[in-house]
């Protein structure tokens, strides 16, 4: 199994992040997660953003052992936003797993992922 953490920190003026440190959080998930990758975006819901979650999405549309997770804003929010990528790339809706990470520092993100990730796949946090 195959799991890409995505972050967003809302181009980094929302209050709602401002107890994270987006600087070490992706290395956080990284060391403690069985996660392929840890990535941060200023703002997956602007054009830059789509177009990095357009390639993260096609990257895995086939391979239906790969799981995408992003801490971002409100789950379906997320979905939302992202409905048009997930028909444009054929990334099936049920390995996207939103995670609300607002108003969090970077040990209750890494609480929440670990949380969802357990929850829908399963997934084995790494030994500290």
């Amino acid at each position: 199994m195959r799991i890409k953490a995505v972050i967003c920190n809302c181009k980094g003026l929302c209050p709602s992040f401002k107890n994270s440190d987006m600087n070490t959080l992706p290395f956080d998930i990284e060391s403690s997660l069985d996660v392929d990758y840890a990535i941060v975006h200023p703002q997956l819901c602007g054009m830059g953003g789509s177009r990095v979650m357009e390639d993260i999405l096609r990257s895995a549309e086939d391979d239906p052992d790969t799981f995408v997770i992003v801490g971002a804003c409100d789950p379906e929010a997320q979905l939302r936003l992202f409905q048009k990528l997930f028909c444009k790339t054929g990334f099936g809706q049920d390995h996207y797993l939103a995670v609300d990470i607002r108003g969090a520092a970077n040990g209750e993100i890494l609480q929440r992922l670990s949380e969802r990730l357990r929850d829908h796949v399963l997934i084995k946090e790494r030994p500290h």
